[in-house]
């Protein structure tokens, strides 16, 4: 936590939030994996690489982020929580349609893409703004 804030706290929260949803994603992936290795099936391998990158690694250290450093914005920290599990309940959606060959799989992956990038454009807004917006008398 950046010193002498108040500010962070409510964002620790938020970083809980990523937390436990990376924990549920990481489970999600690597369920999916032990899934396609024992049937010899590897159809959604896109969905797992996503999954597990965007939802287990990503999360995670997103959450660490606000858990551990925070932000002075939790409106900012709530939309980027909000925009990086839709991007990735949009993949885990879209990925496997597209596999399956259903037509609308494709547009649906195309605003999990926009999502995600829109959630880590924010997510770089927030880290190169952390210590002024939380403590402006560093500046």
């Amino acid at each position: 936590m950046i010193a002498g804030t108040t500010s962070t706290t409510p964002t620790r929260a938020v970083g809980r939030l990523f937390l436990r949803t990376a924990v549920v994603a990481g489970l999600a992936g690597l369920s999916l994996g032990i899934f396609m290795g024992a049937s010899h099936d590897h159809t959604f391998r896109t969905v797992h690489a996503h999954i597990n990158l965007v939802g287990w690694v990503s999360l995670f250290l997103f959450g660490l982020f606000y858990a551990l450093l925070g932000t002075a914005s939790t409106r900012l920290a709530k939309i980027h929580y909000g925009l990086a599990t839709g991007g990735l309940i949009l993949f885990a959606v879209g990925l496997p349609s597209i596999a399956l060959g259903l037509p609308w799989g494709e547009p649906v992956a195309i605003l999990a893409s926009f999502a995600t990038l829109f959630s880590m454009a924010l997510f770089a807004y927030v880290v190169f703004t952390a210590g002024e917006a939380a403590n402006p008398a560093a500046g």
